[in-house]
């Protein structure tokens, strides 16, 4: 949990050089992976966009359409990153979807599906670059969590248990590849002004009663959550709160 990492998860200090690093973003035709893309690209990382949507580029930028959910298509996103660049420095797992429903109504097969999606998919890319990032001995991997992680909500223990699967192997593999010189950091996004509420799968709920919901802070727009992965590849620290608010719910 985010303050209880300074004891065993020490980040690294590396202060990356982001001119003419080379960076997969995932889910990069919208919302924070657009940001997150643009952002990098305005500090001289050569980006490769990664969707299943076309993608808006920018200079020095590759689009390869990508199902995070298929693995030839990971195989596919980083064997054609590394033919068109030579390298791979950068890492932002972005893609994901959500799926509303009270623990009780989870359908198995649909929340197997947003697995492959949140958790798989993450890491199946994670195990692909790790090697060409070994090589050169210097790394950033950044997974998006969410705020929902560090919370017991009702009506969202499916997404938030993928999200928690997340951080558990993305704090394991910094502590795994810290002699590799690679980071692996995680960032918990509070709600933000893209279409991901509208793209997430809704089940049947409980009827919750929220108390002291007027108090919540509006929505982030993306480029808050951009800014915090910027700051996640550049200086390897292992978690990010980006709203820090959120901090006071965390259990």
């Amino acid at each position: 949990m985010p303050g209880k990492s300074s004891g065993i998860y020490k980040h690294r200090k590396h202060n990356m050089n982001l001119k003419g690093k080379v960076a997969i973003v995932t889910g990069a035709s919208g919302g924070i992976g657009e940001a997150t893309a643009k952002l990098l690209s305005l500090k001289g990382v050569r980006v490769v966009l990664a969707s299943r949507h076309p993608a808006k580029k920018f200079p020095n930028s590759l689009f390869v359409r990508t199902d995070m959910t298929k693995f030839a298509d990971v195989k596919h996103l980083v064997a054609k990153t590394m033919a068109y660049f030579g390298r791979i420095d950068i890492l932002v797992n972005n893609a994901g979807r959500g799926y509303d429903a009270a623990v009780e109504y989870l359908d198995v097969k649909k929340f197997q599906e947003i697995f492959d999606l949140d958790v798989v998919g993450p890491l199946r890319a994670m195990q692909l670059v790790i090697p060409h990032m070994r090589k050169i001995r210097s790394g950033a991997i950044v997974n998006i969590s969410s705020a929902t992680a560090l919370m017991s909500l009702p009506n969202m223990g499916g997404y938030s248990s993928l999200k928690r699967a997340l951080v558990g192997l993305s704090l394991t593999a910094n502590e795994e590849l810290k002699n590799d010189h690679i980071s692996v950091s995680v960032i918990y996004p509070y709600s933000t002004k893209t279409d991901f509420e509208k793209n997430t799968i809704k089940g049947k709920e409980i009827p919750v009663v929220w108390g002291g919901s007027g108090n919540l802070p509006p929505p982030d727009p993306p480029q808050r959550v951009a800014q915090k992965i910027l700051e996640a590849i550049k200086t390897g620290k292992s978690e990010f709160i980006v709203h820090e608010g959120m901090g006071k719910l965390a259990h």
